[in-house]
């Protein structure tokens, strides 16, 4: 360890003489005589052409990767004002101008249109023309570069006991110049990649021809840092800022949502040029701030810095700044030349945190050149075709091939994040916030958890104590075990049940398993709720957890993903349900239940999934969808097989889900969910679509939350849920409340369905248990966003109101972690 240590020690050393320095500053630039901020103040590296202006609080950042000894500060009427910087270093340099005497002629104010209206107008009129999306095709090379870091590092954080051996890697800390918060790398990764587009139809293509990774890769962290791999394009109407939608600066709401000033003009590269600021009119919009350049005549873009602004209702981002230059590639066609993104995550603005820092530089342009019919083919829905060779480019290749020089800084990450990777404080950090979003604590080849289905209780088992525990891929990158055992002191019987699960392909996925349990199982229980043996469903019920079945299950299944967002499982499943608790009367008062010791099925199954484009990211047990902007659709085919390992019933089940998220703009999103089936044959009611009902306080986005479990029974049917976010859109303009950042959501639930004749006289049912006659309709409205984590709703029952023992009205919460 030590021999290693010294090793990486002189390549960190070697490396700063070899590699170019970033000078950083930032600061506020005030009037001397009354301190007011000075907005538009000019600050450039002297020589160079490496500038910006203050923003309207006066406050500026810049950077600059070529050596320069001198910042120079400058504003009509005022003094300028020369100061020497520290080449290779961050400063804060604070600057107070003092004015003097101008004679100017005598000035005529008339009343007039605001000078930036009339470019605004320009700008959104050629959007068709200048958006690059918009052409028939093109093509370029892009570098891309990663790099998260561990923000907020304090001498408190450096001088924990655990880095006494490390204190080597904290001469690695850096300070970024747009937050001033001081930040210690721990990943970096660079990707060269050639990117063809076309318009007519839609397709895109990648090919990935050199990567470069090093540091802690987790897919806690990556989730959160996954979206800024897009590409953010400022002509459309409305920007994605990690799901929320944003009001862009160009879009048709212009005038309603921000302030223009035109600052600046300049004659450059044989056209007049012109620079507008822009603020929104309210802060707690979604909206940006910042400055822009745009080309007279075409109405292009040539240079956009901004950023959200301090107020804006999302989480977690206390910070977000974009730059963007264009570059123009043939006469009035413009294109992306290069985008920097800097993303601060963190709950609160003093805790530890997260950096995510992105740039991005675009090269050797062709456009309006078609590519073959079939070029576009590719075994990945999403087209990126990695090369054989790509991680293994030496470091003479990166050198001619990155179109950035790297910093001593970013060098001497590469060495140093290895290295970071083994402390253990580290690895206790990362161990913590996996454990937080996994549910479960890594002890190196075994995951033991989840820790919330430690203990529960419920009437039948009393107090239940649960320990489960799952392989890695430190075990085995194909063979996937998970296990779990759990006593209940009330019934004093063992439960248990194991899944064996071995990957033959991870990409596409192509894997078979067996699985097999003995449980206490809810029938009638939504699939997404809180499942019964969860501490918080034990907490916060209702009603006594009493209509319970132990089941015991064993099935084989075997699952195929042709291309990312669609693929089969195939399953053969044989089960036994046994009535405990309240159920076993309801069993026992049944003809198709005497002397008989359970419900015994034997079925196979076929499922469809479908999901367009959808993302993913990786994690050690294989990789989580995180969405997708198309519907994703969900069909299962059933059949129960008479007579098969005693298997009493013969039928056909078919189901099918559709689901999506609809965004619009500042009016929020709404997301809907619909499921309909079919039930073919004469069955126990057990065994027929029991509607998901939910005797718990918690909200569940997939079931009716005022309805009881066997409150209604069904064998064909169809289900909508509707639920709209306005994010803010009303509270926001609340003086008071917008402090809060809370945000209004609605919902509507509702399903209509019948059962045959013969179904409803082949069973007796429980008490409180009916068909559906009509409709059943629910409704709620409430509050999220409390504490960032917390949801509240009113929930209001509409229909069957004369039944008994049923809520007519309730609150329900819910936890969620949300931007």
């Amino acid at each position: 360890m030590k021999v290693k240590l010294f090793y990486t020690i002189i390549l960190l050393i070697f490396s700063i003489n070899t590699f170019s320095q970033v000078t950083k500053i930032r600061g506020k630039i005030t009037d001397k005589l009354t301190n007011e901020p000075i907005p538009f103040a000019n600050i450039n590296f002297k020589g160079t052409t490496v500038g910006c202006i203050t923003d309207f609080e006066g406050n500026y950042s810049l950077e600059a990767r070529i050596k320069v000894d001198t910042v120079e500060i400058s504003f009509l009427g005022y003094k300028t004002i020369k100061q020497k910087v520290k080449y290779g270093s961050y400063q804060e340099i604070n600057v107070s101008l003092e004015a003097e005497s101008i004679t100017i002629d005598e000035v005529t104010i008339t009343p007039g249109e605001n000078p930036a209206y009339r470019i605004i107008r320009n700008i959104i009129k050629n959007k068709d023309k200048n958006n690059p999306d918009l052409l028939k095709t093109y093509q370029y090379e892009v570098y891309n570069k990663m790099q998260i870091d561990i923000n907020n590092v304090d001498d408190k954080f450096k001088n924990q006991r655990a880095f006494k051996q490390f204190k080597f890697v904290f001469n690695y800390v850096d300070t970024s110049a747009i937050s001033g918060k001081a930040y210690l790398p721990v990943f970096i990764s660079e990707t060269l990649s050639d990117f063809y587009y076309s318009e007519e139809p839609k397709r895109e293509k990648e090919i990935v021809k050199a990567s470069k990774i090093s540091g802690v890769q987790d897919a806690s962290i990556t989730q959160f840092t996954g979206s800024m791999y897009q590409k953010t394009n400022l002509y459309k109407s409305d920007i994605d800022v990690f799901g929320k939608m944003f009001v862009g600066p160009f879009s048709p709401l212009w005038r309603a949502y921000y302030k223009y000033y035109l600052v600046d003009s300049a004659f450059v590269d044989n056209h007049w040029s012109y620079q507008i600021s822009f603020k929104p009119r309210s802060s707690t919009e979604p909206t940006f701030s910042g400055d822009f350049w745009v080309a007279d005549t075409s109405w292009a873009l040539e240079e956009v810095n901004m950023k959200i602004t301090k107020e804006a209702n999302i989480n977690l981002i206390q910070n977000l700044v974009v730059n963007q230059k264009y570059q123009e590639i043939t006469n009035s066609i413009w294109m992306l030349k290069s985008e920097k993104l800097l993303v601060d995550f963190n709950i609160t603005k003093n805790t530890i945190g997260f950096n995510g820092r992105k740039t991005t530089i675009y090269d050797k342009f062709i456009v309006n050149t078609p590519q073959p019919e079939d070029f576009f083919k590719s075994k990945s829905i999403q087209n990126i075709d990695v090369q054989e060779d790509a991680l293994d480019k030496t470091d003479e290749y990166w050198a001619n091939a990155r179109k950035e020089e790297l910093s001593t800084q970013e060098q001497g990450i590469y060495n140093m994040v290895d290295t970071i990777k083994s402390l253990p404080i580290f690895k206790t950090y990362i161990d913590i916030i996996t454990t937080f979003v996994t549910g479960y604590y890594d002890i190196g080849k075994f995951e033991l958890g989840p820790y919330s289905k430690l203990f529960s209780f419920n009437s039948v088992e009393g107090y239940r104590f649960r320990f489960g525990a799952r392989t890695g891929i430190e075990f085995n990158d194909k063979l996937f075990l998970e296990g779990f055992v759990a006593y209940g002191t009330k019934d004093l019987t063992y439960k248990g049940g194991f899944d064996v699960k071995y990957l033959f392909k991870r990409n596409p996925e192509i894997y078979l398993g067996i699985k097999a349990q003995l449980d206490v199982e809810q029938l009638g229980q939504g699939n997404n709720i809180i499942s019964s043996d969860n501490i918080l469903n034990s907490a916060f019920k209702r009603t006594s957890t009493d209509k319970l079945n132990l089941v015991k299950n064993a099935k084989i299944y075997f699952g195929k993903e042709w291309y990312e967002g669609f693929s089969n499982n195939l399953i053969f499943s044989q089960q036994i349900l046994i009535p405990i608790g309240s159920t076993t009367t309801d069993y026992l008062n049944n003809k198709w239940f005497v002397n008989k010791s359970g419900l015994n099925t034997s079925e196979i199954s076929l499922s469809t999934r479908f999901a367009y484009n959808e993302k993913y990211y990786y994690t050690k047990r294989g990789k989580i969808a995180i969405g997708t902007k198309y519907p994703i659709i969900n069909l299962n085919l059933t059949a129960g097989i008479k007579g098969v390992i005693n298997s009493e019933y013969e039928y056909q089940k078919v189901d099918l889900t559709v689901s999506d998220y609809l965004h619009f703009s500042i009016l929020g999103e709404t997301f809907y969910f619909i499921e309909t089936g079919k039930i073919f044959g004469t069955l126990p009611y057990p065994l027929l679509q029991l509607q998901k009902g939910n005797e718990t306080y918690w909200y569940d986005d997939y079931s009716f939350n005022l309805m009881n479990y066997y409150e209604f029974i069904t064998d064909q049917y169809i289900a909508i849920s509707v639920t709209h976010r306005f994010q803010g859109l009303f509270l926001n303009k609340i003086p008071l409340m917008k402090k809060l950042k809370w945000r209004e959501v609605i919902m509507g639930k509702g399903v209509v369905g019948s059962l045959t004749k013969e179904n409803q006289e082949f069973s007796k049912f429980p008490t409180e248990t009916t068909a559906l006659t009509k409709p059943y309709f629910e409704t709620s409205a409430g509050i999220e966003n409390i504490f960032q984590i917390l949801r509240i709703d009113a929930v209001w029952r509409l229909s069957y109101l004369d039944k008994a023992n049923i809520d007519k009205f309730g609150l329900r919460i819910k936890l969620q972690i949300q931007f």
